[in-house]
């Protein structure tokens, strides 16, 4: 008996002083919040968007604090140790207050409860209606890519929505106006028949720095193969213009304008502005990561880049693909001449539109007003997606949340192809859990992409790597796949696992569910 009353007086005494650390923790955290709130802009106020952003600047004010021994003592008690507090921040600091409070034999009523079910409820209505609604599929939804092809083909869209995609996604970097209508019109027609919930997403391309015009010595042409040589003649293409074939130990340079007789392989860059960003030492990246360099020599007109890792066969750079120099920070507009004019199209037809780098409050309120400008009378203005592709972009993020909220809809992208390497593949992971938890503390939807079982769509076959990633995407709202000739194989796999993974995680929650695996005492 003195051994249980020992027990008790030590477990009043643990309770008492973690109380009093959570009182002031809670303190601590509600001015921390106050004063973020203080210097966001303040949105039009949707249906509880205030009480949306207030939850986030709280979240975002206790995780500043380091909870980690706090969280062993609340588990040794049996209570919750914060880790799922992100639905209602405050709510769940009370409730545990409270709980601290009767075990330490002070009892008082919480202030306030969790309402984390009714914040999740909120934010499945905000999914459903971005992503379309799909009352017998999983808790995640599915976008699925258009190729060129599904404007001819209206099977390539039929094939997607039978297979479980309740949004479509059309890129607007290819293509045009016509087979954008022409897309969107098989897509809707797919749905109508299959009874099934649609939305159309459109893509901006936004203002991604690519390779431009290229031109390689003559020097290079012997590296490549006569038949390749001789089919672009014969289409009337100047072979030293098509992307020269790097090799290990190869310089590139990147210029404002190309020579005449190059003695190196010479790009120029849809945005030059890169090139006054550029710092000797940089490390440089081309074609979403596949090929490294580091700028060895640069000034206002050019980039002398010293190639890394090349592959001793060989890899081909060609105009039009993507150039990251990560953490430079480029004066860019957010929308370009191309994203004005396709959005003449996309307020007529997209129910979504993906704004593609955007980085900062400003250019949300750009869009915003270009949008306002071309709408049609009588329609509503499509939900935002916002990509976060940069590390910009990542640190933002509180900032553009509490810009897009009061405005509509809006959703984030985790557009881990550009993020991977502007912040670098080994924080990848890191911070698109980081995402998740803000934006579950914000109410707002997220999609998972890039390369989610990109072998399965375009090979037809998926790796053991690629299951286990489209596995841990159920956490997410929305869960973006690439095009491919698989394509619709891969959204009804996606929608298999989706499914069964919802039997064991809603967020962060675990769901003790029965597990299936071990009916009966198995055999050695």
């Amino acid at each position: 008996m003195q051994d249980a009353a020992a027990e008790t007086i030590g477990t009043a005494e643990l309770a008492g002083g973690l109380r009093e650390t959570l009182l002031e923790l809670r303190a601590a955290v509600t001015a921390e919040a106050a004063a973020a709130m203080a210097g966001w802009a303040a949105p039009a106020e949707r249906g509880g968007t205030r009480a949306q952003l207030e939850n986030l600047a709280l979240y975002l004010a206790m995780r500043r604090h380091d909870l980690t021994g706090l969280q062993e003592d609340l588990a040794a008690l049996g209570l919750s140790s914060l880790g799922r507090a992100e639905a209602h921040v405050l709510g769940t600091l009370d409730a545990v207050i409270a709980a601290l409070g009767a075990l330490a034999g002070q009892p008082q009523p919480a202030r306030s409860l969790p309402r984390g079910g009714r914040r999740r409820t909120r934010m499945a209505a905000e999914r459903d209606e971005i992503f379309g609604a799909d009352p017998s599929g999983p808790q995640t939804r599915i976008m699925a890519t258009l190729p060129s092809e599904a404007a001819e083909d209206p099977a390539v869209t039929g094939a997607l929505v039978q297979a479980g995609a309740s949004c479509l996604r059309i890129n607007c970097a290819h293509d045009g106006p016509a087979a954008w209508r022409a897309m969107a019109a098989h897509g809707r027609k797919a749905a109508e028949a299959a009874g099934r919930d649609l939305r159309i997403a459109m893509d901006l391309a936004g203002p991604k720095v690519r390779t431009a015009e290229m031109r390689m010595p003559k020097s290079f042409l012997g590296r490549e193969k006569d038949s390749h040589l001789k089919k672009l003649r014969k289409a009337g293409l100047d072979p030293r213009a098509q992307g020269p074939k790097l090799m290990p130990g190869d310089r590139l340079v990147l210029v404002r304008q190309l020579s005449e007789k190059p003695k190196l392989p010479e790009a120029t860059l849809s945005h030059p502005e890169l090139l006054l960003a550029a710092r000797s030492g940089a490390d440089i990246w081309f074609d979403d990561g596949k090929i490294a360099g580091r700028i060895a020599d640069c000034d206002a007109d050019h980039a002398l880049v010293e190639l890394r890792g090349l592959p001793a066969e060989g890899v081909r750079l060609k105009p039009g693909k993507g150039v990251n120099l990560p953490g430079a920070p480029l004066d860019i507009p957010a929308l370009d001449a191309a994203d004005l004019a396709a959005l003449d199209t996309a307020v007529e037809i997209a129910d979504v539109i993906g704004f593609s780098f955007v980085q900062t409050p400003q250019d949300i309120r750009d869009l915003r007003g270009s949008i306002a400008g071309k709408l049609p009378e009588g329609r509503p203005a499509p939900a935002l997606i916002l990509k976060i592709e940069t590390g910009r972009a990542v640190a933002n993020l509180p900032r553009l949340i509490a810009e897009a909220l009061g405005g509509g809809p809006v959703s984030v992208m985790i557009a881990r192809g550009d993020l991977a390497v502007e912040i670098g593949l080994a924080r990848l992971a890191e911070i698109q859990e980081e995402i998740l938890w803000l934006c579950e503390a914000a109410g707002v939807p997220v999609i998972w992409a890039t390369q989610v079982l990109e072998s399965l769509a375009k090979e037809g076959h998926a790796t053991r790597a690629e299951a286990t990633d489209a596995a841990m995407a159920q956490r997410a709202e929305c869960v973006m796949l690439n095009k491919g000739p698989h394509a619709a194989e891969a959204v009804g796999f996606l929608r298999q696992i989706l499914g069964q993974m919802d039997r064991h995680y809603a967020k962060k929650f675990p769901r003790l569910g029965p597990l299936n695996a071990w009916h009966a005492p198995q055999e050695a």
